[in-house]
């Protein structure tokens, strides 16, 4: 393998970067802010320098604002958040200052990768109270340096259809499961728990780095047959998942799946039995499974699942047949959509989002009818907007027997304050908002937990 060194010596300021091959060892920079807008900060060649795959940054850019959303935003949110709209303002339209989270996947080896986050100042996010360590293995056992082959390492597809399908397998691996558990029906019956692995799979424990400037770590590109080791997101988007609370032999089904960082965070929590990825939409759906296999060992294929019905009737087709729903839904993003790449995207999305509390509502609806009498709900999307958050869950708990609001203070709020920005409780008394802040440029994220009485 070529290795490369990329340079930052000059035209910093254009964003323009210099390659040089180098015998032994693969550097890469890793660029905050300051580098981009023309710092003369500097740092030193040990804290600068990343083992990775070659990677050529080019020229990036500018993103502009779609004014039409940003007027919108700021007649709304300025009324309903107050002062936090000005700071949450300030960090969504200046993406260059976003902070990133490292996920690290427990299924492959990490010590490196762990290691080179750690000198370059990347410390976990999660406290120890949040940080799940369920079943008890020899954790003395050291893991192989190779990496897994990952559970799509053929050129094999996923067939798509309307229910769900496992995940297929490597032809040169067999199973550890010698029959997989039926596929949910509209008659339901109690599914097995899976038969226990020969090899006895990591421990589970949720490990997200973060930095505290905006420190940019590479992406991994995706290599046949080989699992990545870390997934790159907004470390807010972790905290429906541990909302969620998911449990060794769960049977957990996560309703609006695509991208699939929400799915991969619930499987380094736990072993649940079941874990069933849903995605209506045709390209979402394809991305969801490109993310699967990059991240997911063969021994999981009899336990995720990939299925591409109507999440709006979802729970009619399928009810009580779950222990845990996450139900992230689509929502008008307010990352992405202050920044459309045509101006003329800026009225159609302005209309979407008048209609977005209907489909909401309905997908939180269909989410606790699939959940089990005792189970629970995590609803959560990624916008600040009042109609699309409290105003949804109000109107399901107003109108769906059984269910009943669950407070997150005490579980997330507490524990997590010195790294999130939440809103006082009377700006989304139904649920937990993380609002962005500069140093803390988390969010939005809005999380409700609801349980199902009966």
């Amino acid at each position: 393998m070529q290795r490369f060194f990329i340079s930052r010596e000059f035209y910093v300021r254009k964003r323009v970067f210099k390659v040089f091959p180098v015998r032994t060892t693969a550097y890469l920079q890793i660029l905050s802010c300051k580098f981009i807008i023309g710092s003369k900060a500097r740092l030193s060649k040990k804290q600068a320098t990343v083992p990775v795959q070659p990677v050529i940054t080019k020229s990036a850019k500018r993103r502009q604002v779609c004014q039409l959303i940003l007027d919108q935003f700021e007649q709304q949110y300025s009324k309903e958040l107050g002062p936090l709209w000005l700071s949450a303002k300030v960090v969504l339209l200046n993406p260059q200052c976003w902070q990133y989270g490292v996920m690290l996947n427990r299924f492959t080896s990490v010590a490196d990768i762990t290691r080179i986050l750690k000198l370059q100042g990347f410390t976990s996010i999660l406290p120890s109270s949040v940080i799940y360590t369920l079943d008890p293995v020899d954790t003395h056992t050291p893991q192989p340096d190779t990496h897994p082959p990952s559970i799509l390492s053929t050129n094999q597809s996923l067939p798509f259809q309307n229910l769900p399908v496992p995940i297929p397998k490597h032809n040169s691996e067999p199973s550890s499961h010698h029959n997989p558990p039926p596929m949910p029906s509209a008659d339901p019956g109690p599914f097995p728990r899976p038969s226990p692995s020969p090899h006895p799979p990591p421990v589970p424990s949720l490990q997200c780095l973060i930095h505290t400037s905006p420190v940019r770590f590479p992406s991994q590109s995706h290599r046949p047959g080989q699992l990545k080791q870390y997934y790159l997101l907004n470390a807010a988007s972790l905290l429906p998942v541990l909302a969620l609370e998911v449990r060794d032999g769960d049977r957990v089904l996560d309703l609006c799946s695509a991208p699939g960082g929400k799915a991969l965070a619930i499987l380094q929590t736990a072993h649940p039995a079941l874990l069933c990825c849903n995605e209506v939409d045709p390209n979402r759906r394809d991305w969801l499974v490109k993310t699967l296999e990059s991240f997911l060992p063969h021994s999981l294929s009899d336990t995720v699942t990939v299925c591409n019905l109507d999440g709006r009737t979802f729970g009619e087709s399928q009810p009580g047949m779950y222990d845990k729903v996450l139900v992230d839904v689509p929502c008008s993003n307010d990352r992405s959509w202050l920044f459309s790449t045509l101006s003329q995207q800026g009225a159609p999305r302005l209309r979407e989002r008048r209609n977005l509390p209907n489909l909401q509502t309905a997908l939180l609806r269909s989410a606790l009818q699939a959940v089990r009498p005792g189970g629970v709900v995590v609803y959560s999307t990624c916008t600040l907007s009042r109609a699309e958050n409290q105003e949804v869950v109000e109107a399901v708990l107003s109108s769906v027997p059984g269910a009943e609001l669950d407070d997150l203070e005490e579980e997330l709020v507490l524990p997590l304050s010195d790294h999130f920005t939440f809103a006082p409780p009377g700006h989304a008394p139904s649920g937990i908002l993380v609002v962005p802040h500069p140093g803390k440029t988390w969010g939005p994220m809005f999380v409700s937990r609801i349980k199902r009485t009966h």
